[in-house]
This record gives structure tokens, sequence and C-alpha cells, in this order.
């Protein structure tokens, strides 16, 4: 089972960013997806996940409004766009997948994507 992510880089305050993260080896269509980021000197924090349900979208308070997790199922795929970002949104991003509940715990994901950095300069 592999997760991939992409789509990080360096972008400037306000700007946008889309990242992809794209699984292979199992299909995730009936299992919760998330992604996490974790910056230098910090602890990997929740960001947003979904279901293949539908249910409402979980999200981090300091995300809320600006990030927008998606799935598309046929794909086994997750993406995350991220709109206004901030210079405290640089961090490395995770995607991760497999969770059956407490999705904003890292502990519940049993497989999870390399990384991809995300730097916001002011």
């Amino acid at each position: 089972v592999q997760l991939q992510a992409s789509g990080g880089g360096l972008v400037q305050a306000g700007g946008s960013l889309r990242l992809s993260c794209a699984a292979s080896g199992r299909t995730f269509s009936s299992s919760s997806m998330g992604w996490f980021r974790q910056a230098p000197g910090k602890e990997r924090e929740f960001v947003a996940a979904i279901s293949w349900t539908g249910w409402i979208p979980l999200y981090a308070d300091s995300v809320k409004g600006r990030f927008t997790i998606s799935r598309d199922n046929a794909k086994n795929a997750v993406y995350l766009q991220m709109n206004s970002l901030k210079p405290e949104d640089t961090a490395v991003y995770y995607c991760a997948a497999g969770a059956s509940g407490a999705y904003r715990f890292a502990a519940s994901y049993d497989y999870w994507g390399q990384g991809t950095q995300v730097t916001v300069s002011s």
C-alpha cells in the first residue's frame, strides 16, 4: 500500500496550492482519508478529514474557511485545496488513510504518505 502526496511548493502569503494524494495497492473508497501537517520543532497536527459516506468534512479551526478537502473514489485519491495561505501554514503535509473513527488523531490512521513541503513566505 502506498500513498503518494504531491502539489507542495513555495507560495506567497495569500496564495493558493492544491495538494493531491494518490493511493495504490488497495482501495480506500470505504475508509476515511485525511491530511495532517508538521512544522519544524512541532508535533504532527490534524488538518482535515473526509469520509467516503459524505458526512460533513472535518477541519482544524486554524484552516476552517480557507482549506477544502475532497476525494475522488474512482481515482482512489484525496485532495486539499488551500487558499489564503499564511506563513503559519508552512509545514510538511501528510496524507493518511484507513481511519474508522477518531479522525482528528494521527494514531487512528493505518497508512501514511511520504509528505510534501508547503512553504508560505510573508
